[in-house]
């Protein structure tokens, strides 16, 4: 990136970065919100998944599916960043849209309502925020001690699931602690069990949970939800004994695989980018600017597009490409460093 773009920021309006900050901070924020601008034009009223890493054009989703608030967030951001009206109510708009998911079974309603409102400053987001939270908390079974994955996206409804745990902690958290607690720990009791990772399991009764394969015990993503989920918890809910989960959750590489079983296969740069905000909330700076400065030089391009994320390996879609998530982690953890925001706002 030249310097000149980098000293213009986005619409000349970027946030002079601490001293503290690297340089190349700044101009990659940038980029990744002048591709929001550029997304938005694409996908029109549809929700974006994931991009072509040649050709940049999105699959969509009508209803934004799992991912619709971290769209809303993206665009919660930009307009935090450009104090733009017109920012504002596109961020407005598409968090409007995300109210058909309050009752819908999953427990991914952590990630759509807490991310899609977090950083939105209006009284309407506001009240749908702590509507989904009533939701959930309602849908907490005291059997399982969990908010159950849920029918919504089909499968067994009795599920835990490690993408059930994010932002579902922070969401609870809200109007229910003990309930934000107990979600995290069993999800953590299951995860961990014995020292090895398994991302997905199902209940039958009277009392058993039995470990399914889908997602593999390899998959780097799992690690990172927990470990942004277990950051969470630490802050919100002074889980301070939880630091040594923490640490085990931490990956090896800045850039992990998709599946840590396969080291020669595809990355999964939205892994990094989930890892790296976990890191900031956790006090771990200066390995959060490692693994952001290896997304930024090597996976970023020219464009704003963090390219070789990997939504499915199983099943190959999209292994290596531009992916919605990965795109609003990276931005949120490079708003984060220039102090544009605060770590544990979202």
């Amino acid at each position: 990136m030249s310097a000149a773009r980098a000293a213009k920021g986005l619409m000349g309006m970027a946030p002079q970065p601490r001293p503290d900050v690297p340089d190349w901070v700044a101009p990659a924020l940038d980029s990744v919100l002048e591709r929001v601008v550029a997304t938005q034009a694409q996908v029109g009223d549809r929700f974006p998944l994931f991009a072509d890493p040649r050709t940049g054009r999105w699959t969509t989703t009508g209803r934004g599916s799992w991912t619709g608030g971290l769209w809303a967030g993206l665009l919660w951001l930009r307009a935090r960043y450009t104090k733009n009206d017109g920012a504002r109510e596109a961020a407005a708009k598409y968090t409007d849209r995300l109210a058909d998911w309050v009752h819908a079974d999953t427990a991914a309603r952590g990630l759509i309502f807490w991310y899609g409102t977090a950083l939105a400053d209006t009284p309407e987001v506001t009240e749908l925020r702590d509507r989904a939270a009533r939701v959930c908390r309602d849908a907490y079974d005291a059997e399982l001690g969990l908010v159950p994955w849920g029918s919504a996206f089909g499968g067994p409804r009795l599920l835990a699931r490690v993408d059930g745990v994010p932002g579902m902690v922070p969401l609870l958290a809200t109007v229910d602690e003990q309930a934000a607690e107990a979600h995290l720990r069993r999800h953590l009791e299951l995860c961990l069990d014995n020292g090895s990772f398994g991302w997905s399991w199902r209940y039958e009764r009277p009392a058993r949970w039995v470990r399914c394969d889908d997602p593999p015990p390899g998959w780097s993503r799992g690690r990172a939800w927990l470990l942004l989920a277990v950051a969470d918890a630490i802050h919100r809910l002074g889980a301070d004994d939880l630091a040594h989960v923490a640490r085990h959750l931490i990956a090896a590489h800045a850039v992990p695989p998709a599946d840590e079983t396969h080291p020669g296969g595809p990355l999964d740069t939205s892994a990094a980018a989930i890892s790296a905000v976990a890191l900031l909330k956790l006090g771990r700076r200066e390995r959060a600017v490692q693994v952001l400065q290896e997304l930024v030089r090597t996976h970023l391009s020219s464009d704003g597009r963090l390219l070789d994320g990997c939504y499915d390996l199983t099943s190959g879609t999209a292994t290596r490409h531009e992916l919605i998530w990965g795109d609003y982690f990276l931005a949120y953890a490079l708003a984060a460093l220039t102090g544009l925001i605060d770590p544990h706002e979202v």
